[in-house]
């Protein structure tokens, strides 16, 4: 293809690397003034050699450590960097400070190093050059490119070195010291000192500014608050990573944005960490963006993206509108199939009709075989660049017919995908727009791999967490029960959020919802321990007030220092009442059928795992049918911005306005608002009430020579009451015997006979104090003398079946008539 233009061709410019390289540092030298000097030195490492990080380290403050004075790029803790380097020490930085004398590893020496870690890219590689004299410091630089620093790449580092004039560390003193735009903050008592430009961009006086960076952060609009924290608090930042545009609200009540450049000093030995900056009002700032200003902010918004649909947002943002393009495709390359993830504008007529063809909802297939230019583009890994009127297949040609480049994405040594910019006007390729975009390709194929990992992890999490959760919910009697999981978006940890609806004896219904404390491996082992406990006891037959302590008493022997959170309501569906057990959770919400809503105020304990003294009280309730019963956890309810009652009165309202005749539909409206910020688990019930009411009697058995003719008696008299027909009568009567004598001569203590008809379904239970199961016999001889019993039963029954009870256990019979 004649009119290809690629890598090293006439787009690039007659200029070499270095000497573009060189062009932009002059044009840096020229403003020596200027407060962001050496950031923007710094970032020509970025497009000029390919660098995924720079940084300088100096000596500060105390000579005998390097630390980290300024950087660019990515985060240096993806590679395993520090924030400083004893002067006297092995580490490559303190080498080079020492001798003067530049190194260069790959992926081979950082292995040997201390600090090695794993990071998405294995084969990166860390340029090490002095600043200078020895004794200086250092510039380190950190390539993902497989093979490193090539020959220009080096040659541009050591003009950036040369370059680099570090100014001496301001101390911190009076207000008066710094300049009109400049913060000092120091990080463990958040005591801040900033100049009277700040205070004026803030409506503060200097006579009524406290000193406390709180105060400032007042100022700000509460959706920028937790990008503001993430800034000055010094665990989520690394040295000299960050450019931050946020808004406050001015005293006239007017929107202001700022833009907030920072970065993070260490203290040193025994002294806290400061964070020093500016704050400048971004209306007023040059409104020209560089191509260098375009790589460090999409390296930036790069650093922060968790997702694959998150990295394609930041490329779409950093290159379409000033790349004035017309569409941009991210693609990633799997197999043989070009699976775009990020298509803008997102409009499938704005797309050739190959990838309609393919059209697979919002996540649409190209094939590669279809575009043999792309696929040669994919596999030589260059950048490639073909201007207007060039002769282009179909599928490519539509994508920019003024104009297309296709920037190979590299990851890990082999090429991740694609990302494709067209322009439908002739487009005039400027000389380091190719340099600008390989930058830029670089940058996005090794976010991507990371945001694969974050999805993996993220899909793994939730697998997790879904596995230790009900795959469905029972169905019960005159009641209808819906549940609602979200995992936490913050981070991949699996949370301790879990629901359970467990079906008791008697149509009684446990409602059980809980929380472990933490987001992690532990957290999840744990809930899943408690759900299960909390079933078994239940199932046992206890009350609902004995199964909570059993499962506190569980937890203290578990010996973890985690706690967790319950609510365990027991309803009985046949008369409408309920027992609430409350462990340090939330109150349940009830929702009247005349739409009324209350929330609960109920007694409670504390949260199990705490005390093994703890006492859990039961709250009596009465459910008339129509009513709604809400239990949720905190993360629901609860967010930096919203107090615990706050939220609960609003998911009052907001359960108030919903339909309960849809119960799926009201818990995807509550989950509506919710901020994700944890994990959020909801389990709704709407109380229906039983169509029939079954009919129930017990008997006591006492232990007498009598006790099976009394039984029989009792049996007899009460299924005649019934209606029961005479055949059925007669099988009963044959099961109770049976049951019974079992019970009188195999068990010690308490029997109890329990009848119970429920939609022609007769029922036969016998309960006794042994935990021991009736065994059926595998085969019986005419001699044996006992085991035909249970076989009888077996017989006779629809089913047959025991249940343990309070520490003993309950024999039961179904029997159909007509069956």
């Amino acid at each position: 293809m004649a009119n290809v233009v690629s890598e090293g061709a006439a787009v690039g410019g007659t200029r070499t690397g270095p000497e573009r390289a060189a062009a932009a540092l002059d044009a840096l030298r020229a403003s020596p003034g200027s407060p962001d000097r050496l950031h923007r030195v710094l970032e020509q490492a970025l497009v000029f050699a390919g660098a995924a990080f720079v940084g300088v380290y100096t000596p500060g403050d105390d000579p005998a450590q390097l630390s980290l004075a300024e950087s660019a790029g990515l985060p240096r803790t993806l590679y395993g960097l520090r924030d400083g380097y004893p002067a006297e020490g092995t580490s490559p930085v303190a080498e080079a400070h020492r001798t003067g004398r530049p190194r260069w590893l790959g992926p081979e020496e950082l292995a040997g190093c201390p600090e090695a870690r794993r990071t998405p890219s294995p084969d990166f590689s860390v340029a090490v050059l002095p600043l200078g004299p020895a004794g200086a410091g250092a510039l380190a630089a950190v390539s993902e490119h497989p093979g490193g620093f090539g020959i220009e790449d080096r040659a541009c580092l050591e003009l950036i070195a040369g370059a680099v004039a570090v100014p001496a560390p301001a101390a911190a003193g009076e207000p008066g010291e710094l300049s009109a735009n400049a913060f000092d903050l120091a990080m463990d008592t958040g005591r801040v000192e900033v100049g009277d430009a700040i205070l004026g961009l803030f409506g503060l006086g200097r006579d009524t500014f406290d000193g406390r960076v709180e105060t400032l952060l007042a100022r700000a609009v509460p959706e920028d608050l937790p990008a503001l924290m993430s800034v000055v608090e010094a665990d989520h930042m690394s040295i000299g990573d960050r450019e931050l545009e946020f808004r406050i609200l001015q005293p006239s009540g007017a929107l202001l944005w700022l833009r907030l450049r920072g970065r993070l000093l260490s203290g040193g030995e025994g002294r806290p960490a400061r964070l020093v900056g500016t704050v400048a009002d971004a209306s007023t700032l040059r409104s020209d963006v560089t191509d260098v200003a375009r790589v460090q902010r999409l390296a930036a918004a790069l650093a922060t993206a968790g997702t694959v649909k998150d990295v394609g947002r930041a490329v779409v943002d950093a290159l379409r509108v000033p790349l004035r393009a017309d569409r941009i495709a991210l693609a990633e390359l799997e197999n043989d199939r070009l699976v775009v993830t990020v298509l803008d504008p997102p409009d499938p007529e704005a797309w050739p009709e190959v990838w309609r063809t393919e059209w697979r909802t919002e996540w649409p297939d190209a094939p590669v075989r279809a575009m043999p230019t792309l696929a040669a583009a994919l596999r030589e890994g260059r950048a490639r660049i073909w201007p207007a009127g060039s002769t282009l297949e179909p599928a490519l040609a539509e994508v920019g017919p003024g104009g297309l480049a296709v920037l190979p994405l590299p990851a890990g040594g082999r090429v991740a995908g694609a990302c494709l910019i067209g322009w439908d006007d002739p487009h005039d390729f400027g000389p380091d727009e190719r340099a600008l975009l390989t930058a830029c390709a670089a940058l996005t194929g090794q976010a991507l791999l990371r945001a694969h990992a974050f999805d993996a992890e993220h899909e793994l999490v939730g697998m997790l967490q879904r596995t230790l959760l009900p795959r469905r919910l029972p169905r019960l009697p005159g009641a209808v029960a819906v549940a609602r999981y979200l995992p936490t978006t913050a981070g991949l940890e699996v949370g301790g959020d879990w629901y359970d609806v467990i079906p008791l004896a008697d149509h009684h219904v446990a409602f059980v919802i809980g929380d472990v404390q933490g987001h992690n491996a532990g957290a999840a082992t744990l809930m899943g321990q408690m759900r299960t406990a909390l079933r078994a006891y239940a199932a046992e037959g206890h009350a609902p007030d004995v199964v909570v302590a059993h499962a506190n008493r569980l937890l203290l022997d578990m010996e973890t220092d985690l706690f967790a959170t319950c609510a365990y309501v027991d309803v009985d569906m046949e008369q409408g009442t309920a027992w609430i057990v409350r462990a340090g959770h939330l109150e349940p919400v009830l929702r009247h059928p005349d739409g009324s809503t209350e929330i609960l105020r109920t007694e409670g304990g504390p949260p199990l795992g705490v005390t093994a003294q703890a006492e859990f009280p039961m709250t009596p309730l009465r459910l008339a049918p129509g009513t709604v019963l809400a239990l949720t956890t905190d993360g629901l309810v609860e967010s930096a911005d919203t107090d615990l009652d706050t939220g609960m009165e609003r998911l009052a309202r907001a359960l108030s306005a919903a339909d309960p005749a849809h119960l799926g539909l009201v818990a995807d409206a509550l989950l509506t608002d919710a901020h994700r910020t944890d994990d959020v688990a909801l389990l709704l019930m709407r109380y229906d009430g039983m169509a029939v009411r079954p009919l129930r009697e017990s008997w006591t058995v006492w232990r007498v020579p009598e006790a099976v003719r009394h039984a029989r008696r009792f049996t007899r008299r009460t299924l005649r009451t019934w209606g029961v027909s005479p055949d059925t009568l007669d099988a009963a009567l044959l099961v109770v015997s049976e049951l019974v004598t079992n019970a009188l001569v195999h068990t010690d203590g308490q029997v109890r006979l329990d009848l119970s008809l429920v939609n022609h379904r007769l029922r036969l239970a016998v309960a006794d104090a042994s935990p021991r199961s009736p065994v059926k016999p595998t085969s019986i001889g005419w001699e044996a003398t006992g085991g035909r019993g249970i076989l009888l039963v077996e017989a006779v029954s629809a089913a047959w079946g025991t249940v343990p009870v309070s520490g003993g256990k309950q024999v039961w019979a179904d029997l159909v008539p007509g069956g």
